[in-house]
């Protein structure tokens, strides 16, 4: 079902103060959300404010050049964000409780109203107004329809985070999701002042040392079974420590472990520095990943969808795989 976004615009022009907030380990679609979405609300004379319930990664701090993304317990405390008279609090990219770190206390204590813009299946009842199209290919194009909705041509501003955003949650342009609406979509930021290159190159060739050992590690530890149709791997702690990489270095990792060409379903466990695994699942065949982290409290789409076990690595991997067969077995995979 499409967004009704006449109930959109009356409700942000009946409002003056927003905060705006999206998922911990924030990816470009959830941090390039935020910043579109903050640049269309202050052209129309809002007061915004972005907040999120982490520090956005080292590596993706390119998308917020002027530093304005704070993160709950950094920056502000809860209790100060609370007393922070706001008139609408705004979730991007996702309306699940546990993607929502400590902002999550805010969202139960606030009295402001609150409102969800996602495309994401999975979901809570974060008791807020929702705005929700599953069929969109990121959160970024919601914005670029709420910009429509509002009436507000897109800026520089708006379309350099908000292509970050399209750009990279359909895997550049490549993911089964890309329509040929995409790249028109895609085309409108360009025109309005957003750089490809520039993205890419931030975005895909400015790794660290660190990372391209950690990727070695990763790539040298694969595995696969089901005649190769499933492909999984691992990052411990000992990984990073070896390499001198961080947590935000296996971003995107997964989808190179898609590169052996009999796989159809593939998974990564990245072990947390605080205990558990989080772990990232990705289908290129009738497995719904979305289904498979939902059974582990987890969500996303049904070509990629995480989730996060905390168990010893041997007893949750092998409840993830057999997982994992069920589903594929299910699907007529195997």
């Amino acid at each position: 079902m499409g967004i009704d976004w006449a109930q959109f615009a009356k409700l942000v022009h009946a409002n003056k103060r927003f905060l705006l907030t999206t998922h911990v380990r924030p990816d470009c679609d959830a941090l390039g959300s935020c910043l579109g979405m903050a640049a269309i609300l202050e052209s129309i004379g809002k007061t915004v404010r972005i907040v999120n319930g982490q520090e956005t990664p080292p590596n993706l701090a390119f998308i917020d050049p002027d530093n304005r993304i704070e993160a709950i317990n950094v920056n502000v405390s809860v209790d100060e964000l609370l007393a922070d008279k706001i008139d609408v609090l705004m979730v991007l990219d996702t309306s699940a409780w546990a993607q929502l770190g400590p902002m999550g206390e805010v969202i139960r204590r606030t009295k402001a109203q609150v409102a969800v813009l996602d495309h994401h299946m999975s979901s809570d009842d974060l008791n807020a107004i929702e705005f929700r199209d599953t069929s969109a290919e990121a959160a970024g194009r919601l914005v670029i329809d709420a910009a429509d909705a509002l009436q507000v041509k897109l800026t520089a501003e708006m379309a350099r985070p908000l292509f970050a955003a399209l750009a990279t949650d359909t895997g550049w342009f490549r993911f089964g999701s890309t329509s040929g609406n995409t790249f028109r979509y895609g085309g409108r930021l360009v025109d309005a002042g957003a750089k490809p290159s520039e993205l890419y190159h931030e975005l895909y060739e400015n790794a660290t040392l660190a990372r391209i050992k950690l990727i070695g590690r990763i790539l040298a530890q694969t595995e696969s079974e089901l005649d190769g149709k499933l492909v999984y791997t691992a990052v411990s702690l000992d990984d990073f420590a070896q390499t001198g990489a961080v947590s935000t270095d296996t971003e995107d990792v997964i989808n190179l472990t898609l590169q052996v060409g009999t796989a159809r379903v593939a998974m990564i466990m990245v072990e947390q520095q605080t205990g558990g695994y989080k772990v990232s699942f990705r289908s290129r065949c009738k497995v719904d990943c979305s289904v498979l982290a939902s059974q582990f409290k987890g969500g996303g789409h049904k070509a990629a969808a995480g989730a996060f076990i905390n168990e010893p690595f041997e007893v949750a991997r092998a409840k993830l795989l057999s997982a994992i067969r069920a589903a594929m077995k299910e699907a007529g995979e195997v």
